[in-house]
């Protein structure tokens, strides 16, 4: 049994071994240092690509060496440490230049990559839909093309790229990166035109819900905070749920029941994080903009994790950064079963949760219950059969649920206060409700 263990494990593909690298100095933005916590968010970001941490080293600099980004000594230091943990490459906390990729790749003979390029990657391997590849497709290539100039370095060096040289001699590298450059361009129109396509039928279906008025509810939170699993739990989407960021990179939506007179569509989105490429941010418009659209949000907190209120600040930014900022927002304090504190989060359009025991989901409901209620109730009419065409506005402004013919019409059905409005002195038992100053 164990020998058949061992040859299995020995037919598995090597994981790639990785050195992670950070630089932290005051000379760069905070948003580009390096710290102790983004180092081990890197080394999960590692791991949800499929890779494995060799070794961890955080650099304290004045300022970043130009050509090296660390400096010849620590390059050394790193170098030797490859060769000592069998490393396949290195990932660097911060983002690289394209010349300091290159000169970096050349120094330590292993594939070297940035944060970004490491989520690229691991968006690439994620998306399922059509519209999540042509955003990460979307994200590479435009990650891709300013480093074009850094690649060809090697060619521009040849011939006649001075413009000195006779006609005829304009350098092959010249040409070859102006030739890809125009591909690239070319790429990244097309899939913007794909994108917009993929917006409008988005678009349409949006306009046919609010036809129906059915509310949109969209799930946001920091990656990793347990949204997949509380759609799961509310809906039984069969979302895959794993501990691994990134994990959901395709927006699931479905349809549910808050209350008896209340449906909504809920939306799970991509789980936002520090120093997410700018790309991506762009990239992933066409998802993140349910939240523009959105009737309200609920934004999932891992209470868990010693940095939850880091995290929350980040989303909030990306929310205001995205002109979703005046949506009703709730904050849902989820895995709160792993919570240690003496005093849960608490106050107005706060709840606390767990999405995995079911703990709070009842609270939760009757929180999106409260803030999306519009005045609509569930009504019983007696209808006289001369006001039948009242049935006609029913089914166009309500939801019927049930018609019965007697001495009257009997009609149960869920009403918004327009239709109220039309047919109150046939609702049973109807009171007029009493204005605050009454």
């Amino acid at each position: 049994m164990n020998e058949t263990i061992k040859e299995q494990k020995s037919l598995e593909k090597p994981r790639d071994r990785a050195v992670l690298v950070g630089l932290s100095s005051p000379k760069l933005d905070k948003r580009d240092n390096a710290d102790e916590g983004t180092l081990e968010e890197l080394a999960a970001l590692v791991e949800t690509a499929g890779g494995e941490v060799a070794a961890s080293v955080l650099q304290n600099r004045f300022s970043p060496e130009p050509r090296t980004f660390i400096g010849e000594g620590k390059v050394a230091e790193i170098r030797e440490l490859v060769v000592n943990e069998e490393a396949t490459m290195v990932i660097f906390d911060n983002d690289l230049s394209p010349s300091q990729m290159r000169a970096l790749t050349e120094d330590l003979k292993v594939q070297v990559l940035d944060r970004s390029a490491l989520i690229l990657d691991i968006f690439a391997q994620r998306a399922r839909t059509r519209e999540g590849r042509l955003q990460v497709e979307l994200a590479q290539y435009q990650y891709l093309l300013p480093r074009l100039t850094g690649m060809w370095t090697h060619l521009e060096r040849q011939a006649g790229t001075s413009g000195k040289g006779p006609i005829g001699s304009k350098g092959p590298g010249e040409t070859q990166l102006e030739t890809d450059r125009r591909h690239i361009h070319r790429k990244i129109d097309k899939l913007k035109e794909e994108l917009e396509e993929v917006r409008r039928v988005r678009g349409t279906q949006r306009q046919r819900r609010m036809k129906n008025e059915i509310p949109v509810v969209a799930i946001v939170g920091y990656t990793n905070a347990g949204k997949s699993t509380l759609l799961n739990a509310l809906t039984d989407a069969g979302i895959p749920a794993n501990n691994r960021l990134f994990d959901t990179l395709d927006t699931t939506s479905r349809l549910l029941s808050v209350s008896d007179t209340l449906d909504v569509v809920i939306s799970d989105t991509v789980g936002f994080i520090r120093k997410l490429p700018h790309q991506l941010v762009d990239a992933f418009k066409a998802t993140l903009e349910e939240l523009e659209y959105a009737d309200m949000l609920l934004h999932v907190i891992d209470i868990s994790n010693p940095e939850w209120q880091e995290q929350a600040a980040i989303v909030d930014d990306l929310i205001r950064e995205l002109g979703a900022e005046q949506t009703p927002c709730l904050r849902v304090y989820n895995k709160s079963d792993l919570f240690w504190g003496d005093i849960r989060p608490h106050g107005e359009d706060t709840v606390n949760i767990s999405a995995k025991t079911g703990e709070g989901l009842d609270q939760l409901l009757r929180a999106i219950d409260k803030l999306l209620d519009k005045g609509t109730r569930r009504v019983t009419l007696h209808i006289p059969y001369d006001k039948a065409g009242l049935l006609d506005v029913l089914y166009k402004d309500a939801k019927v649920e049930s018609v019965e013919y007697g001495e009257t019409i009997d009609v149960k059905a869920v009403c918004n206060p327009r239709a109220i409005g039309l047919v109150k002195p046939y609702i049973e038992g109807w009171v007029e409700p009493k204005e605050p100053w009454e």
